[in-house]
């Protein structure tokens, strides 16, 4: 149940990983966490947040706006990693695994 949400693509500016979607997750103002910070929202871009720090805990910052999820990441960017954020941003939405 649930929709899965279409990567358009990522790309990598340094340590930051952009990802862009087919649907808006934020408005055009934008929110941004750091671990341990996203408890004081219940929107869907802290949830989205809070389940990539637990995806990766090398992710330092997360910020969504309308349909982008820029993502910092100390340390290099493995494709490993890469994957592992991507899925986490395309199966937000999704309740149940296929």
């Amino acid at each position: 149940m649930g929709q899965t949400i279409e990567i358009n693509g990522s790309r990598q500016i340094g340590e930051v990983l952009v990802i862009d979607t087919n649907r808006s997750l934020a408005g055009q103002d934008g929110e941004a966490y750091t671990p341990g910070y996203t408890t004081t929202s219940d929107t869907f871009p802290a949830r989205l947040a809070e389940r990539l720090f637990e995806a990766d805990a090398d992710i330092d910052r997360v910020h969504v706006m309308s349909n982008a999820v820029s993502i910092s990441r100390a340390g290099e960017w493995t494709e490993s990693a890469r994957e592992t954020v991507e899925q986490v941003v395309a199966h937000f939405f999704r309740f149940y695994p296929d």
